[in-house]
């Protein structure tokens, strides 16, 4: 039985060899590495942590996109009993500064010249940081290959009985991580995870998915950031399970999945969002935006069919239409996830029926679930024999889920992280004696179990008539037009909803084209009439969800598109709320003060 987490790849290494673990992308190739291999490799970088002074119990700062490096340092640094602290590639001097203090990092392992550059810019703030390693060659820099030599040099008896002793007294207590939460409502708090809660977790998770990892054949290709708890948790997951990994990342995933080509896949809502509005452009300039609208449909329905209790499932001309546009449409979607996909998990937001209707419909069934940093990722999940899109699923094996009288989720179970780091009153705020985790979101249980996730109780808007409107539902169904990249409903304290829209450049200028009209920026057209008619469709399809009082009265289009770059997205695509509040008073103010 596994106790740690450095105990999952030696394993490996002495009952099975010679299987391939992972592999690495070596140019147009996949490199394979098999169990062993990954073992000295790590064994090699442990070793050089151990000599470098890294003590059990101490904090080391990972950051960098998802790649094969990642995977290796945080499990060396497990090796030597460390605690990974990871930063995500596209975090801010100032979050980095915050994180390595706040953590008390004794060093950091940073991917290239420009995070190294970053890192020199604070260094000075921190005594602490005695070390710093770079993945990329950079110039008079130590890098991670230099720290894996000098390993290979210290290696001896006495070295490697030092390993073996530090990983024989980790326990399922010992603190194996500290994650900060991506700061969408405030300054990023330091959730303590340990080893016991990621085995919780990912046992739970192999038992309840086994069509995931059961499957000999069986291969994922991460590509969400490692510095987030959701893949972070997948990472171990296969690990210790043993199926085929690699990594890539978002800039590169349209050419890694026909090439490595996974059986499932872990996104987040706004990547299947980007697949089903890229074929649906690409539909639209062939001609074929009718065909593809069908295909749709057809997709929709059939799925739809398949969750009726107590009927046949779909009938025999949904069966023939569903076949028809499988040759025409949904091979050519299934090729783009490289062929051999049939599941993805989908969590971090609501992907919204329609889109989980849809994909599931064209053979790609998404597994939609529900949790947060502090529930070590997953607390319930949709699974293949027990699915209702909509929901984000029930409870994994062994954990609880409860709803309190306000409508509040609660979460207990081994999963539940320890703790903020050096912050004991957020961790009584969230914390109550009884084990329950009080997770800021509401939701409800229907009789067999199945939450459905309503809003975000501190997102709640209370118009000024008094009525409360949660604004996550109305944004999902907004986002599912082909022209809006994101939305944000407001109304707090005003006198009715209406909702901020950033649009798809690209689909924009598809859409423009289509009507035969000149090219222009999105700036230009934010009060287009006609762009205002079309995008009146997802208003209405979004009204036609609530009542008439929680409906989107006006819209205002923004003049630039909501991304991480600009700084009102996080690293996994959610919006930051306060920034965008921030940013555009005075759209908010324009909405109010002119009716559109």
């Amino acid at each position: 039985m596994t106790t740690n987490l450095a105990e999952i790849i030696p394993g490996h290494a002495q009952r099975t060899p010679d299987r391939v673990l992972v592999s690495r992308r070596a140019g147009a190739v996949w490199e394979p590495i098999t169990a062993l291999a990954l073992h000295e490799q790590v064994t090699a970088l442990a070793l050089g942590f151990l000599a470098a002074g890294v003590a059990p119990g101490d904090r080391v700062a990972l950051m960098a996109k998802t790649r094969y490096e990642w995977t290796l340092v945080d499990a060396a640094l497990w090796a030597v009993a460390a605690v990974t602290v990871p930063v995500y590639e596209t975090s801010s001097a100032e979050q980095l500064r915050w994180i390595l203090a706040d953590s008390g990092a004794v060093g950091a392992v940073v991917e290239g010249r420009g995070h190294a550059v970053m890192l020199d810019t604070v260094a000075d703030d921190l005594p602490g940081l005695r070390h710093h390693w770079t993945i990329d060659e950079v110039e008079a820099r130590p890098t991670l290959q230099a720290l894996e030599a000098a390993g290979r040099q210290h290696d001896s008896p006495e070295a490697r009985a030092e390993l073996d002793r530090r990983r024989v007294a980790l326990t399922q207590d010992s603190l194996a991580t500290v994650i900060y939460t991506s700061g969408t409502t405030g300054r990023p708090k330091g959730c303590e995870l340990t080893h016991g809660n990621f085995l919780a977790e990912v046992t739970s998770a192999i038992e309840m998915l086994p069509e995931l990892f059961e499957d000999e054949n069986g291969a994922t290709l991460l590509f969400l950031p490692l510095a987030h708890v959701f893949g972070r948790m997948l990472q171990i997951a296969v690990l210790h399970k043993g199926v085929h990994m690699g990594h890539s990342d978002v800039a590169r995933i349209t050419r890694d999945l026909p090439t490595f080509r996974p059986t499932f896949v872990l996104a987040v809502p706004r990547v299947f969002e980007r697949v089903y509005d890229g074929a649906r452009r690409k539909a639209d300039a062939a001609g074929k935006g009718r065909v593809f609208d069908l295909a749709t449909a057809t997709a929709i329905a059939y799925s739809e069919a398949l969750e009726v209790r107590g009927g046949r499932g779909p009938g025999l001309s949904l069966r023939a239409r569903r076949a028809l546009f499988d040759r025409l449409v949904y091979g050519k979607i299934r090729a783009a996830f490289g062929g051999r996909t049939r599941w993805a998990i989908s969590g971090g937001a609501a992907l919204g029926p329609r889109l989980g209707h849809f994909f599931r419909g064209v053979g790609v069934t998404v597994l939609e679930g529900y949790g947060l940093t502090e529930t070590t990722a997953a607390a319930t999940v949709n699974t293949r024999t027990a699915t209702r899109i909509g929901s984000v699923g029930r409870a994994l094996p062994r954990f609880e889920i409860s709803i309190a009288d306000g409508g509040e989720v609660l979460v207990r179970g081994g999963h539940v992280f320890h703790g903020y780091w050096h912050d004991d009153a957020a961790t009584d705020a969230v914390l109550d004696p009884d084990g329950w985790f009080h997770t800021g979101d509401l939701g409800s249980l229907d009789g067999d179990g199945f939450l459905t996730i309503t809003g975000r109780a501190k997102e709640i808007l209370v118009t000024s008539s008094g009525k409360n409107v949660a604004p996550g539902p109305l944004e999902d169904v907004l986002r599912a037009h082909p022209l809006v990249s994101q939305a944000i409903v407001i109304g707090d304290g005003r006198p009715s909803v209406a909702a901020l829209l950033s649009l798809d450049a690209d689909a924009v200028a598809d859409w423009l084209a289509q009507a035969k009209r000149p090219a222009v920026p999105v700036a230009d057209l934010v009060d287009d009439p006609d762009l205002l008619a079309e995008l009146r469709v997802a208003v209405d399809a979004a009204n036609a969800t609530v009542s008439s009082a929680e409906g989107i009265k006006h819209i205002r289009v923004l003049p630039i598109d909501l991304t991480e770059e600009s700084g009102h997205l996080t690293p996994t695509l959610k919006l930051k709320r306060a920034a965008v509040m921030a940013d555009f008073a005075a759209d908010v103010d324009a909405v109010y003060s002119r009716k559109r």
